[in-house]
């Protein structure tokens, strides 16, 4: 074999070869793609069906369960009574059904909570075999802290549907609220003075040097004029040196 035949069979082969890694390449790229679209399956309907039946079911189809939340209802103890993602939904193998399980048709007798105070209302609940729920919170100027106002659902409710029962406390009365003076100009003194004649009170005095005022006058303040205080505000002061 002559030198010029021996590099045209070279050249052969390696161009052979780029073939063959270039078919290769593309099989692999194409079963990649058909092994990620394999990962996509449809969520299954469990409504109705029992926890450890539904966990099977998923199993079955690379998903998972999760249970966040239990609620009274007509079908069996551990039935599904809600799930997400919804059924016929496309997700990913290894991903989580969220579902709701029945505690069964069991029904309850709510007690009347209003007018006990928070931890009071926890206890009856829990004496009950009930739960709290969301609590809302808000000032009503002639009701007393931490008195529950209203409840959902009712007293005396028999068919509860949840073990939760939702409650509106009070806050009791707002704090009072003024409008800000403008205090610029005043002594730090009897800015104090008049801040304290309304209920507030000054947090922090800053020294500010460079000031055209006298020493000792305010030449600064937080909240500005105009803003809303009230005996839980910080305000603080800028006073000449």
């Amino acid at each position: 074999m002559t030198f010029r035949e021996r590099l045209q069979w070279i050249f052969r082969m390696a161009l052979l070869l780029f073939i063959l890694s270039s078919i290769g390449f593309l099989s692999a790229l194409t079963a990649m793609r058909f092994a990620i679209q394999g990962r996509e399956v449809t969520m299954p309907d469990l409504a109705g069906v029992s926890a450890g039946k539904a966990r099977n079911i998923l199993h079955g189809r690379s998903l998972g369960l999760k249970v966040e939340d239990r609620v009274y209802s007509n079908l069996p103890v551990d039935a599904v009574v809600r799930q997400s993602p919804l059924p016929n939904t496309k997700v990913k193998t290894g991903q989580f059904a969220h579902v709701i399980l029945s505690l069964g048709a069991q029904k309850l007798t709510v007690p009347a909570l209003q007018d006990q105070s928070l931890r009071a209302a926890q206890v009856e609940l829990l004496r009950g075999g009930m739960q709290l729920g969301e609590v809302s919170s808000l000032h009503l100027p002639d009701a007393s802290e931490d008195v529950v106002l209203e409840q959902n659902p009712a007293p005396g409710t028999l068919d509860a549907i949840s073990p939760h029962v939702d409650l509106l406390v009070s806050l009791g009365a707002a704090p009072r609220a003024f409008v800000m003076p403008d205090l610029s100009g005043k002594s730090a003194a009897q800015a104090e003075s008049e801040l304290a004649a309304a209920g507030l009170k000054v947090a922090k005095v800053t020294p500010l040097a460079g000031s055209q005022l006298a020493p000792g006058m305010v030449a600064g303040q937080s909240p500005v004029r105009g803003q809303r205080v009230d005996a839980d505000s910080t305000i603080e002061l800028q006073v000449s040196q």
